[in-house]
C-alpha cells in the first residue's frame, strides 16, 4: 500500500458523490429491496448463500429505528416469499440500542420472532467498541428467548478472547472478522500481523467449543489457517460457513467454492450507501486511484445511484 493511495483515500469524502457510487456500485446490492433481492437471486443460483443488510446506523431519535425496523422486516418477507437462500443482519444502533434498552429490546424481538416464523436466521452486527457491552448483553437476552439469533466478534479488539469463553456456554453462532472500525490502541490491536494472530486464535477457542462460525475475511493468510484449524479439529462441514462481502475478492469465492466450502456472501444495500462505500474504498486504499480516475471520464453515473450486477461481481 503506498503513500499515493492512503493520501487519496484520506481524500475520498471530499470526491462528489455520484462519482464514488460510480465506483461503489460492485459492493452494494443497490438502493432499494427489489435491486437486493436480484443480486441473492444471482448469488444463490451460483451456488452461494447471502446475508441482507439495510444500511444505515446510529438513529438518533426513537422515531428513526421505526422505518429501520420495516425495513427489515420486508427483508424477512422478502427472503420467505422468493425463496432466497439468505439471512438478515441488522445494524443494533440502527434500531435504538444507543437510544432506549427496550425500544431497542422491543424493535429486535420484533424482527427475531418473525424471523423464526417464517425459519430464517438474523445476526447483530457489531459496531464500535462503545457498543460492544450493550449489544453482547442484549445478545444474552435473545439467546435465551431464541435460537435463531447470532452475533458478530471482531479480532481487532484486545476484549475479544475474553467475550469468546464468556459466551461458550451459549455456543453461539459467530461471525468471527477483524473489524473495521478504528479504535484506541488500549482497546484494539493495531498490527496486522497480532490482528491475524489474535483471529486465529478466536477461531479455534471457538471451533473448538462447538461454536458455529462464520469465517469473514478476504485475507488468504487466515483462509489458509482457518483450512488447516477446520482439518486439524475435523469440524463438520455444516459446522461453520466461510462468509465474504459483496463484489471483494470474488477469485477467493471461487477457490473457497471449488475446496467444497459453504460461503456466504454479505448483500448491503439501501438509501444510506454513501457512507458505507466511503467506509469500504478508504479500507481499500488501492482502490482510491480508480476513483480518482472517475472524475476526469465522462461516463460517471449521472446521479451517483450504484447498480448491481445479478452475479454479484
Amino acid at each position: 500500500m503506498g503513500a499515493l493511495d492512503r493520501s487519496l483515500a484520506a481524500l475520498l469524502p471530499l470526491v462528489p458523490k455520484p462519482i464514488v457510487g460510480r465506483v461503489a456500485r460492485r459492493y452494494l446490492g443497490g438502493e432499494s429491496l427489489e435491486s437486493a433481492v436480484a443480486a441473492v437471486q444471482g448469488l444463490n443460483r451460483d451456488g452461494l448463500s447471502a446475508t441482507l443488510n439495510l444500511l444505515g446506523e446510529h438513529a438518533e431519535r426513537p422515531e428513526e429505528t421505526r422505518p429501520a425496523t420495516q425495513g427489515s422486516l420486508d427483508i424477512l418477507r422478502a427472503i420467505s416469499e422468493r425463496k432466497l437462500d439468505a439471512n438478515l443482519s441488522v445494524k443494533p444502533t440502527q434500531i435504538g440500542l444507543l437510544l432506549d434498552r427496550a425500544l431497542f429490546l422491543e424493535n429486535i424481538r420484533a424482527l427475531v420472532l418473525d424471523a423464526r416464523s417464517r425459519g430464517i436466521f438474523v445476526r447483530l452486527d457489531m459496531e464500535s467498541s462503545s457498543c460492544t457491552d450493550a449489544t453482547l448483553d442484549a445478545y444474552r437476552e435473545l439467546r435465551r428467548e431464541h435460537e435463531n439469533v447470532g452475533i458478530v466478534l471482531q479480532a481487532r479488539l484486545r476484549r475479544t478472547l475474553a467475550d469468546v469463553r464468556a459466551l461458550a456456554a451459549l455456543k453461539p453462532r459467530v461471525r468471527l472478522c477483524k473489524g473495521i472500525y478504528v479504535e484506541p490502541h488500549e482497546v484494539a490491536y493495531t498490527d496486522g500481523e497480532l490482528i491475524n494472530r489474535n483471529y486465529a486464535v478466536l477461531l479455534e477457542e471457538l471451533l473448538a467449543s462447538g461454536s458455529h462460525v462464520g469465517i469473514a475475511t478476504h485475507d488468504e493468510r487466515l483462509i489458509y489457517e482457518a483450512y488447516r484449524v477446520l482439518d486439524r479439529l475435523r469440524v463438520p462441514r455444516d459446522g461453520y460457513e466461510f462468509q465474504m462481502l459483496l463484489g471483494v475478492r470474488p477469485d477467493l469465492w471461487r477457490m473457497v467454492r471449488r475446496d467444497g466450502h459453504r460461503l456466504r456472501i454479505y448483500v448491503p444495500f439501501g438509501p444510506e450507501w454513501y457512507a458505507y462505500s466511503v467506509r469500504r474504498l478508504r479500507e481499500n486504499p488501492a482502490i482510491a486511484g480508480h476513483v480518482f480516475r472517475a472524475l476526469f471520464r465522462r461516463d460517471a453515473a449521472p446521479n451517483g445511484v450504484p447498480a448491481v450486477a445479478a452475479g454479484g461481481a
